[in-house]
């Protein structure tokens, strides 16, 4: 293996522990996901929202979506109500304990990323992105599903810590 590319290896395993370790300390102090605390910013935001407008926001399937919301309910930090005139569109808005839980989550990793990369000049943005399309491209991920969100999976996945990870 020649040096570069050690050093491509290094850089792409800091960006997966530095998202492993936001996810868990997201976790621990918010018992939250990255995209359930997302789903939660985006209802405290906009106030009420219909769950197909929801998903659109956070660019997230509407199976996932329903998952995601399932999940917020049953904690009780979210609330569904079927929508007056259509029965088949739900509205859903966060409670007031999802706002308690929403006001003490920690920063996202993604947010702070954002924020960063708008700041940047447009050329540097352009040259970023595609260096990381291009190694997306180099591990054949280009086919693999992926929302905005810098997550590693559900809560209940996640392994314990491990000595020298």
């Amino acid at each position: 293996m020649n040096r570069q590319s050690e050093i491509a290896l290094i850089a792409m395993r800091r960006i997966l522990k530095a998202t492993e370790a936001n996810v868990k300390t997201l976790a621990a102090r918010s018992g939250l996901t990255a995209s359930q605390l997302l789903a939660l910013q985006a209802l405290s935001t906009s106030g009420e929202m219909l769950i197909g407008d929801l998903a659109r926001t956070l660019d997230l399937r509407h199976a996932t979506i329903s998952i995601l919301l399932d999940k917020l309910q049953d904690l009780g930090l979210i609330e569904r109500r079927k929508h007056d005139y259509d029965r088949r569109k739900v509205w859903v808005r966060i409670t007031p304990a999802g706002a308690e839980r929403l006001h003490g989550a920690p920063d996202l990793l993604q947010n702070r990323f954002r924020e960063r990369f708008s700041a940047l000049p447009d050329w540097e943005q352009s040259m970023l992105l595609a260096g990381l399309q291009r190694i997306v491209a180099l591990l054949d991920a280009d086919g693999i599903d992926a929302s905005p969100v810098l997550d590693i999976g559900d809560i209940a996945e996640l392994p314990a810590d491990e000595p020298g990870s």
